[in-house]
């Protein structure tokens, strides 16, 4: 065999190579989340039976403050975190002198154990808080809880919170602070809560092994991927600029736990500047996450998104940019 035919047999090997690569990232990434018209509606306690449409998250906003409460199965744990979240709400605001307007969204992701009935008892309990209950025909994981609220939020600023108050909601003043120095006039930008203060702690030793396995393997995992630079991707307290999220949600694909990694990867690439604040935690018995399966998960996943975005297959674009 001649030196020509090595090459072209090589050349063949590696382009079947790059082709089965690249069938298998298609294969793998997660085919576009569809959005039911069910579940563009919403009740509450002015409407609690019949469905009122969401405000779109291109519309211009109706409120100040959006909080998106993913909720799968938290018909234990929802009720606790939204009395703390409302008594918050109510004190901030009457010691401002331009009242916080304020809505909060919870989004059931298709849960089985009555969820959207529970948030719509504490909608009736909380006349005075405007909670408004999506469902969502079937489960599609917390990222795609979080996006389809996001898309459908009417906040001029627009908060994600987990529905077990595992981050304390006082903090949110201090995201309120960052986001006011990092987004001025209302411009884009993204302030993190972080944990990463607690590593030390106790609240953070006591969790089990596994756990803090995973999360040091995630840590280097992220330093790979490109958002190293931000010491915890993964508390579920992140505050959005209207004008941020109207670039970064959009493009979010991932629905599974792992999504706030693509959402700092998608705001790092649209140049949105992030802030980190410290805010207190805690754990909370009754997490669904199966910690063996979502480490699994998060290396494809995280793997699917990085190629994703170095093949130009998954992309976001400047608000300027998408209106020309």
């Amino acid at each position: 065999m001649d030196q020509s035919s090595l090459v072209y047999g090589a050349v063949i090997l590696l382009s079947g190579g790059i082709a089965s690569l690249y069938t298998l990232l298609v294969l793998w990434s997660p085919p576009p989340i569809i959005t039911h018209d069910s579940e563009k509606k919403y009740l509450s306690n002015a409407s609690p039976k019949k469905p009122l449409p969401l405000t779109r998250l291109a519309d211009p906003s109706t409120v100040d403050l959006t909080i998106v409460v993913p909720a799968f199965n938290e018909t234990e744990r929802l009720p606790a975190m939204m009395q703390d979240t409302i008594q918050h709400l109510a004190s901030v605001s009457a010691g401002l002198e331009h009242k916080r307007t304020y809505e909060i969204l919870v989004v059931d992701d298709g849960s089985s154990d009555g969820t959207s009935v529970t948030a719509l008892e504490l909608a009736k309990k909380y006349p005075q808080a405007n909670i408004k209950v999506v469902t969502l025909e079937k489960n599609i994981g917390k990222g795609g809880a979080v996006r389809h609220g996001m898309l459908y939020a009417g906040g001029e600023r627009l908060l994600m919170a987990d529905a077990d108050g595992a981050s304390r909601i006082q903090d949110l003043e201090e995201l309120w602070k960052a986001m006011d120095k990092i987004a001025p006039d209302n411009g884009p930008g993204v302030v993190v809560g972080s944990r990463a203060h607690l590593v030390k702690s106790e609240a953070v030793v006591k969790r089990s092994l596994l756990r803090n396995i995973l999360m040091y393997g995630l840590h280097t995992i992220l330093r790979i991927v490109g958002v190293g630079h931000i010491r915890d991707t993964q508390c579920g307290f992140k505050l959005f600029s209207r004008s941020a999220a109207q670039q970064i949600f959009p493009a979010q694909h991932l629905p599974t736990w792992i999504f706030d990694v693509e959402l700092l990867l998608l705001a790092k690439q649209l140049r949105i500047p992030v802030a980190e604040v410290p805010i207190e935690w805690h754990e909370v018995a009754g997490s669904k996450l199966n910690v063996v399966t979502a480490s699994v998960q998060m290396l494809r996943d995280l793997l699917i998104v990085r190629a994703n975005h170095l093949l130009g297959r998954w992309t976001a674009y400047p608000a300027k940019q998408k209106s020309e």
